[in-house]
């Protein structure tokens, strides 16, 4: 079966299998918020290599955290808009279950 006539559900990883075909605006916006984070982190090593003041590293750092949590953010609202929007369509009686068990892994 080609990867572009898949059902969603069957290529969500938080579904049980290993790829989902995103959009290319889903994935722009994804790799956005990602690169951002991967420059914060590089800048925070940076200010450790360099002996920054700990606060002003603390800071940098509590960026990144809020950089991935929106990453976060936006990778559970394509999930929920895709792969379980298309579960419940398909009437899946474990489609709620697993978003709720994945939404428990989120808030740990």
């Amino acid at each position: 079966m080609e990867a572009e006539k898949m059902d969603p559900r069957e290529q969500c990883p938080a579904c049980g299998v290993r790829k989902k075909k995103r959009t290319d605006e889903e994935r722009k916006a994804l790799l956005k918020r990602l690169k951002l984070a991967e420059g914060q982190i590089r800048g925070i090593e940076h200010m450790v290599e360099s002996d920054a003041w700990c606060p002003d590293i603390l800071t940098q750092v509590s960026a990144v955290t809020s950089a991935l949590n929106s990453f976060s953010r936006e990778l559970l609202a394509c999930h929920i808009r895709s792969c379980v929007a298309e579960d419940i369509r398909a009437g899946d009686p474990d489609a709620i279950e697993s978003l709720v068990r994945t939404l428990q892994k989120l808030m740990k």
